[in-house]
C-alpha cells in the first residue's frame, strides 16, 4: 500500500533570492533519493515555501524498497578451475565470500571472455527503515549561495551540517506516523534552548499572529492537506502562487482606491522633466513582485502617502528609493505620473493598517528628505568639475582610476562615432558624453543611491543644459542588460542620441573587457569581475541591432572593435586568445537566446571572430532558418565537409582564374563545376554585398548536383602533379566562395 510522505525543515528566515532556487532543488533531489533508495512513487515529489520553511510531498510511496538484484563477477573461468576441474582458490575465495559453494555460481559471457558470477538477490527493506538515510542524503544535497555553519552535525561521519539558516524544527511523516531523525547539535552549542533537532509531527505558525493561544506556537499535524489547512488557520499560506496572487489582488485594490494603478505607462511623456525609465520601473515593479512574496508568510498591503513637495524630485530617485530600498510599489495616475502615494506589502494583519502605514511614511519621508538634500547640493557643482575627482576612485589596481577609464571612454568612443559608424558629425558629442560619463560617480546621490549611477550622470547633464545627445547618451551607456531585441533602451527612448549613446555604451563595455582581460582577470563560474560577462553582452547585442536602434548601416567588424579598445595595453597572444573564446560564447548566447539553431550559429560565426558582423551574422541566421528544409543546401553542407577536408592545406590565394583552370581541367564533371562557379558566384557574392543571404544560400544550394557528381567522378588527388593542382584549385575556389559567407559544413552537425 502506498502511503504519504511530508518534510518540513524549519528554519530561521531564508533570504527572498534564495527561495525559488531552493524549493526546485528540494522536488528534484528528493525525486533522486528515493529513486536511490529504490522507493517508487508514481508521481514526482511537489516542494513549497516560505520564508520560514522548506516543504516537500510524495502523495503516494510505497511501504517498501524494490526488490533487489546483481549479477557480481568474480575471477574468470580459465582461472576458476584446475586442469581437472577441481576449484582454485580463486574460485572458492569468491563463493566464500557471499556463503555459498562454487556449483552454485553462474558463467556469464562477458567481451574479456567468460566469469564465474554470483546473483545477489536483495529484498526490499520497509520504507520507514529507509527514509532516515533519505532524509540524511536530502539535508546535504540543498546547495545555497553562502553556507552558514551552526553547530550541528549529522551522524553519518561527515562533520558539519552547513544550511542556509538555521533549522529550528523538522517534520518527517510517513503515512502519519513520525520516522525518528536527529540533527545533533555539537557540546560547545548546547544548552538550556539550543537542543537537538528531532522530527516530529509539529510545524509552527505565523509568528505575530494567531486566532487563538499564542502567536507561532506548536501545530500538530498527520497529513499534507491537514497541514496545509492548519497552517492557513494560523496565518501561513503556504502555496507561493496564491500569496502572489493575494498581493496582486490588494495592490490593485488599494491603488483602485487612491485613484491610480501600481504599473506605470509605457509611454513616454514629452517635456525635459520626462523619466525614461518607464520600461525600467515596469521590470523593476515586476521584479519586486516576484520577491515580494518570498519576503512573507502571510502578506497584506497597506497605503501611505508623502509630501507632495517631493515629487519635484526626479522620478527615477523616487522610484528607485522606493522600489529598491523600500520594497514599496510606486502609485501612478492614468498617464503615469507618479502620485505622492506609495503601497507596502507587510507580513501582518493588523487590526490598525493605519499605524503600519504611519509608519512606513516616516521612514520613506526621512529617506526622500536625504534624497531632497543630495539633489540640492549635486547640482551646486558642475559635471565637468567633478573629473578631476575620480583621480581618487579606483576603477581596478592594474586598469588606474575611474578618471583614466573616462578619458579612456571619450576617446575610443569618438573613434567609434567618427570611423565604426562613419559619422563625423556625432563624435565630438560622443566624445563629451564619455569624458562625463563617470562623474557622477562623485555625486553624493550616486553613493546614497548606487542604483543611479549613469542614470544621474544623464539627469544632471540635463540639468546644466547639455544637448540632448549628450545627456541621454550619459543617462542610458550602462544599458542594455538583457540580450532581447526589445531590452530597453529603445529607439523611442534614445531619439536624437541614438548613435551618441550606441558609441558611448560601447566604448565604455569593450574599455572594460579588453582592460581586464589584459589585466589578467577572467570570468569563472563562481567569478565575474566587473560582470564582463554582462558587459561584454551588452556590446554584441548593440552591435546586433544598431540598424534598429541608430539607423547606422555600415559594416562593423566586432573584433576590429575589441582591437581598437585594446590598444591602450598590449594584448599578448594568450590573453588575445582568451578574449576572443570570451566574446565568440556572448554571440553564441545570444542568438541562442534569441531561437536561432545552434548549428546555423557555429555556420555564421567562425571560432576566430575575424571578419564578424553582428547585423549580417544575423542576417545570415534568419536566411539559414528560412532555409531549414532546403535538401539541396543540406546536400551542399554535408559535401562542403569534404571540401574542406581536401584543401585543409591549400590556401585561398592557391584558387586561380578560370582561365589557367580551363587549360588544365578536362573531365566532363570537373568542367561542369568550372561553369557553374563562374555562372554563379557573381551572383552569390552581389547578393552577400547587399545582405540578401537567402538569395546567396539559394545559389550555393544550386550548386549541389555538379559538386556531387564532381565527387562521384572525379579523383581529386590524381597522380599527376598539375592536374591535381588545378583540380585542389577548383575546389578551393568553390570553398573560398562559401566561406566567405559561412562554414555551412556546420548545419549537418550535431546540435
Amino acid at each position: 500500500m502506498d502511503r504519504e510522505l511530508l518534510i518540513e525543515i524549519g528554519c530561521e528566515e531564508i533570504p527572498a533570492s534564495w527561495l525559488p532556487g531552493l524549493t526546485a532543488q528540494l522536488a528534484a533531489h528528493l525525486d533522486a533519493r528515493l529513486a536511490a533508495a529504490r522507493l517508487t512513487s508514481d508521481r514526482p515529489a511537489e516542494s513549497y515555501s516560505t520564508p520560514r520553511r522548506l516543504t516537500a510531498r510524495v502523495a503516494k510511496l510505497a511501504e517498501r524498497q524494490a526488490d533487489h538484484e546483481e549479477l557480481v563477477t568474480g575471477p574468470p573461468v580459465s582461472a576458476a578451475f584446475k586442469p581437472d576441474g577441481a576449484p582454485t582458490p580463486a574460485a572458492e575465495g569468491f563463493a566464500k565470500k557471499y556463503g555459498v559453494e562454487v556449483s552454485a555460481l553462474e558463467r556469464t559471457n562477458t567481451p574479456k571472455g567468460t566469469y564465474l558470477a554470483y546473483r545477489v538477490r536483495q529484498r526490499g527493506k520497509a520504507t520507514v527503515d529507509v527514509l532516515a538515510d533519505v532524509m540524511g542524503g536530502l539535508l546535504r544535497d540543498l546547495t545555497f549561495p553562502k553556507q552558514m555553519r551552526w553547530d550541528a552535525y549529522l551522524e553519518d561521519g561527515k562533520g558539519d551540517l552547513v544550511f542556509a539558516r538555521p533549522i529550528r524544527w523538522l517534520i518527517l511523516l510517513y503515512g502519519g506516523r513520525v520516522v525518528p531523525f536527529v540533527i545533533r547539535r555539537t557540546e560547545l552549542a548546547q544548552g538550556p534552548l539550543v537542543q537537538d533537532v528531532r522530527s516530529g509531527p509539529n510545524t509552527y505558525g505565523h509568528r505575530f499572529l494567531t486566532t487563538s493561544g499564542r502567536a507561532g506556537r506548536a501545530i500538530k499535524v498527520k497529513t499534507f492537506d491537514d497541514y496545509e489547512s492548519r497552517l492557513l488557520e494560523n496565518f501561513v499560506i503556504l502555496n507561493r502562487s496564491e500569496r502572489e496572487s493575494k498581493i496582486r489582488r490588494e495592490l490593485e485594490t488599494h491603488a483602485r482606491k487612491l485613484g491610480g494603478r501600481v504599473s506605470p505607462s509605457t509611454s513616454l511623456r514629452a517635456g525635459p522633466s520626462t523619466s525614461l525609465r518607464a520600461g525600467g520601473v515596469i521590470a523593476e515593479q515586476a521584479l519586486l513582485l516576484q520577491e515580494v512574496p518570498d519576503l512573507v508568510e502571510y502578506p497584506s498591503v497597506v497605503a501611505g502617502h508623502f509630501p507632495v513637495e517631493f515629487l519635484r524630485l526626479p522620478e527615477e530617485v523616487l522610484t528607485t528609493t522606493m522600489i529598491h530600498h523600500q520594497h514599496y510599489f510606486p502609485v501612478v495616475d492614468d498617464e503615469g505620473n507618479l502620485k505622492p502615494a506609495f503601497l507596502a506589502v507587510t507580513n501582518t494583519q493588523g487590526e490598525k493598517p493605519e499605524v503600519i502605514a504611519r509608519n512606513s511614511e516616516r521612514v520613506l519621508t526621512a529617506r526622500l528628505r536625504d534624497a531632497r538634500f543630495f539633489w540640492d547640493e549635486d547640482r551646486k557643482a558642475t559635471l565637468e568639475s567633478r573629473i578631476e575627482r575620480l583621480s581618487t576612485i579606483l576603477f581596478h589596481k592594474k586598469l588606474g582610476s575611474y578618471r583614466e577609464k573616462a578619458e579612456r571612454v571619450a576617446a575610443l568612443a569618438a573613434w567609434i562615432a567618427r570611423e565604426a559608424f562613419h559619422k563625423p558629425d556625432a563624435a565630438a558629442d560622443a566624445e563629451r558624453a564619455g569624458r562625463l560619463s563617470k562623474a557622477d560617480l562623485a555625486t553624493d546621490m550616486v553613493r546614497e543611491l548606487t542604483e543611479l549611477q549613469g542614470t544621474m550622470g544623464g539627469i544632471y547633464a540635463r540639468e546644466e543644459g547639455q544637448p540632448e545627445t549628450v545627456w541621454k547618451a550619459i543617462y542610458h551607456h550602462y544599458l542594455p542588460i538583457g540580450v532581447e531585441a526589445h531590452a530597453p533602451p529603445s529607439r523611442q527612448q534614445l531619439g536624437a542620441a541614438a548613435v551618441t549613446w550606441a558609441a558611448v555604451s560601447l566604448a565604455d563595455k569593450l574599455d572594460s573587457v579588453a582592460g581586464m582581460f589584459a589585466a589578467g582577470e577572467r570570468p569563472t563560474g563562481s567569478r565575474d569581475p566587473l560582470g564582463l560577462r554582462r558587459q561584454a553582452q551588452g556590446a554584441v547585442k548593440i552591435l546586433a541591432d544598431l540598424p534598429e536602434l541608430t539607423g547606422v548601416t555600415a559594416r562593423i567588424e566586432l573584433w576590429s572593435l575589441v582591437a581598437q579598445a585594446a590598444k591602450p595595453w598590449d594584448l599578448s597572444a594568450e590573453p588575445q586568445q582568451a578574449a576572443r573564446t570570451f566574446i565568440r560564447e556572448r554571440v553564441l548566447y545570444l542568438f541562442e537566446q534569441r531561437g536561432f539553431d545552434a548549428r546555423n550559429i557555429r555556420a555564421a560565426v567562425p571560432p576566430s571572430l575575424d571578419r564578424v558582423d553582428m547585423v549580417e551574422a544575423r542576417k545570415k541566421l534568419e536566411a539559414l532558418a528560412q532555409m531549414s528544409g532546403s535538401e539541396a543546401l543540406r546536400g551542399v553542407a554535408t559535401l562542403f565537409k569534404r571540401v574542406k577536408n581536401i584543401t585543409k592545406d591549400v590556401p585561398a590565394q592557391a584558387a586561380v582564374a578560370s582561365g589557367a583552370l580551363k587549360a588544365s581541367l578536362k573531365e566532363p564533371a570537373e568542367m561542369t563545376l568550372l561553369s557553374e562557379l563562374e555562372s554563379r558566384a557573381p551572383g552569390i557574392r552581389r547578393a552577400s554585398e547587399r545582405g540578401e543571404y537567402r538569395e546567396a544560400f539559394a545559389a550555393i544550394a544550386a550548386l549541389q548536383p555538379a559538386v556531387a557528381t564532381f565527387f562521384d567522378d572525379v579523383l581529386v588527388m590524381a597522380d599527376d602533379e598539375k592536374l591535381r593542382t588545378a583540380r585542389l584549385a577548383l575546389v578551393a575556389t568553390l570553398r573560398d566562395l562559401i566561406l566567405d559567407i559561412a562554414d555551412i559544413s556546420e548545419i549537418v552537425t550535431e546540435a
